[in-house]
């Protein structure tokens, strides 16, 4: 027997586990969506870039996919952003170090996507 107890929720497998974790997956989205500014914004910023990408801007196929990859990726880190905040705000909503570290981590991470975006985007207008 193992020394370490698994969730309770686990235990669904293969088609099942599938549908479940899109279930999930959308649940998710539908929550930073409604409870997140950031996650808002960075929609609509996606919603007009990723067509730029993928219809207007002159690029390669290539170049398209990193503009439409690094849009989406400002999304996926304020989804982890967004997801360390509401785990750290569940465990306690004290002011503490250690809460305060992980808070301005994951916004530390989604500022290096942003500039990341900035980059790739600029990069590949003007060369």
């Amino acid at each position: 027997m193992s020394s370490h107890q698994e969730s309770p929720f686990k235990g669904k497998t293969g088609v099942k586990r599938l549908i479940n974790a899109f279930g999930y997956s959308l649940d998710g989205l539908r929550a930073a969506y409604r409870h997140e500014d950031a996650f808002r914004q960075l929609t609509l910023l996606a919603i007009v870039l990723v067509p730029l990408a993928l219809f207007v801007v002159p690029a390669t196929p290539l170049a398209r996919a990193l503009l439409v990859a690094s849009s989406l990726a400002t999304l996926i880190i304020e989804l982890f952003n967004s997801a360390i905040e509401a785990a750290v705000d569940h465990t306690s909503l004290e002011r503490h170090p250690l809460a305060k570290r992980a808070k301005d981590m994951g916004s530390a991470a989604q500022l290096l996507g942003l500039v990341n975006l900035g980059l790739v985007w600029g990069l590949v207008l003007f060369g």
